[in-house]
């Protein structure tokens, strides 16, 4: 009987490759971090250093947590198939949550003080710190390629989490509807966190545009630690690509799954014309 055996070992190579890519997300972090503080003059929850919040928040949901939320299924591949699923679904909406709402202190009155740009009250976000930095300095909203990408890409990650969930998540939808929309699901999955990483280096080049275009072809300092970041959110990107693309690194299906599979086959097949030989 195998119910008394241990569960088989990571296949070799998926631990450290793993490593790498926490040890990369957590670089990118610092680094964003280092970048707005040591240049920017870092991070508040309104005034004009409110606008800051939206590169780490970005950072932070849409590539790091958006990475791993994608990793889950390499990672834990002996849980049960629900408790991942479940895993998988809260990690990418933290990840959607960190990029809309970020960090914020309420909304409305703060202080007893109207404190957002137009009396809005205080609202500070990944998306939405841009829209209440841009008010509250008279700069106009969605012209730029970045703005374009990033918003196209923030609305089809949602509905990729909404159809995930209503598919995978809630019970209701059929073995074959589920097994039919698996493959849109993945390919998007993975579309959507290189799509994420493609605007987040349209902003970095954005940002430095805005605020170092003088200076930025003589290498300043602030530019080589921006152009680094960039560098490091394409390794970032490509470490969990290549986990996520490696076919013997895959999840493989608990007995029970398997077992339950089969169930399903047979029971459509069995109520299908001509299923049965």
């Amino acid at each position: 009987s195998m119910e008394g055996a241990p569960p088989p070992a990571s296949p070799a190579g998926l631990s450290a490759y793993v490593a790498v890519s926490q040890l990369l997300g957590l670089t990118l972090l610092t680094t964003t971090g280092a970048w707005l503080g040591r240049y920017r003059g870092g991070v508040a929850w309104n005034g004009h250093l409110q606008f800051n919040v939206h590169p780490l928040c970005m950072v932070l949901g849409m590539v790091f947590l958006q990475g791993d939320a994608l990793l889950v299924y390499r990672v834990f591949r002996h849980e049960a198939k629900r408790s991942t699923k479940a895993l998988h679904a809260l990690l990418h909406g933290l990840a959607l949550i960190i990029a809309l709402i970020g960090e914020r202190r309420g909304l409305g009155w703060v202080d007893g003080d109207r404190s957002g740009p137009g009396g809005y009250g205080f609202l500070s976000s990944g998306i939405v710190a841009v829209f209440e930095s841009h008010r509250a300095k008279g700069i106009p909203n969605m012209y730029s390629l970045h703005s374009w990408c990033g918003m196209a890409t923030f609305v089809l990650y949602l509905l990729q989490w909404l159809l995930g969930c209503g598919f995978f998540l809630l019970p209701g939808a059929s073995f074959s509807l589920r097994n039919r929309y698996k493959p849109q699901h993945v390919f998007f999955g993975m579309a959507l966190f290189a799509l994420s990483i493609a605007a987040c280096l349209l902003g970095i080049t954005e940002m430095l545009l805005f605020n170092i275009s003088d200076s930025y072809s003589r290498f300043v300092p602030e530019g080589v630690l921006a152009n680094t970041l960039g560098v490091m959110l394409v390794a970032f990107g490509l470490v969990v690509g290549y986990i996520l693309t490696r076919d013997d690194w895959k999840r493989p299906p608990l007995a029970e799954e398997l077992a339950l599979s089969m169930d399903f086959k047979t029971l459509t097949e069995g109520e299908s014309p001509g299923g049965g030989s």
